[in-house]
């Protein structure tokens, strides 16, 4: 199951998923543009949400106003529709209304081998490769991972740090805000404490990094970005308009 989590009180572009983007709400075309995949539900903290979602027949399930992150969002969702513990679920950002399918089926793989290896705990994500001028951006979070495509640690700060600064053209793993569980293991996650780190770098994902879980990275091939700006949104229609 796909779940998209999407709150309308966005710090940096207050109610962003609902900006038109080519003639649907972003958030309406999320879910559209990934719901060949698995089905598809919208967990939300607004009752206009919900409403703009049955207007187009796509489930959404209202949930808590206190969350702190998409994934505890999406948590709370999953345990309202009942699934089961091995049940896969893939958290899709509703600001990613351009994401290629083949990003989130490369997740969903992952978690499909995870579960082969019998992983104690099954969390995966991806990136992609960007230049050292995008890299310099805070809102594109890069990835640090070891021989095993395992994450080390994400950041905003441009990391690893190029002490010598002699190659300007070496790339970077920028992280795509795509993520996939067991139903078990997201339960699991959302039961550790949040960590300081997760609030200074405000990812989320460092919550596991800080309890020792591990994160499976997939390296994908993407043009597509978050919609976290107004900026952003102009850039997005220039490129994919």
């Amino acid at each position: 199951m796909i779940i998209i989590p999407a709150r309308l009180k966005s710090s940096r572009f207050e109610n962003k998923i609902l900006e038109d983007i080519l003639g649907l709400p972003m958030v309406i075309r999320t879910a559209k543009q990934v719901q060949c995949l698995d089905k598809v539900v919208i967990a939300t903290d607004s009752k206009e949400v919900i409403n703009l979602a049955k207007s187009y027949d796509i489930e959404a399930v209202l949930t808590s106003t206190e969350h702190q992150s998409g994934t505890d969002r999406i948590n709370e969702a999953s345990n309202c529709l009942n699934l089961e513990d091995d049940d896969i679920v893939i958290n899709v950002q509703a600001d990613e209304p351009f994401i290629e399918t083949s990003v989130v089926q490369a997740v969903i793989d992952d978690i499909k081998r995870l579960k082969e290896q019998n992983r104690d705990f099954i969390m995966s994500s991806c990136y992609k490769e960007i230049s050292s001028t995008l890299a310099d951006d805070p809102n594109h979070v890069k990835v640090v991972c070891d021989e095993f495509n395992d994450a080390i640690y994400f950041s905003r700060a441009k990391i690893p740090y190029n002490r010598d600064h002699y190659n300007e053209n070496t790339t970077y793993k920028g992280h795509l805000g795509i993520y996939g569980f067991t139903k078990k293991s997201l339960n699991r996650f959302c039961e550790l404490q949040p960590t300081p780190i997760e609030d200074i770098e405000k990812l989320e994902q460092l919550r596991a990094i800080a309890n020792s879980k591990k994160i499976s990275m997939v390296k994908v091939d993407s043009k597509s970005f978050g919609i976290d700006t107004k900026e952003d949104l102009a850039n997005a229609l220039k490129v994919f308009g």
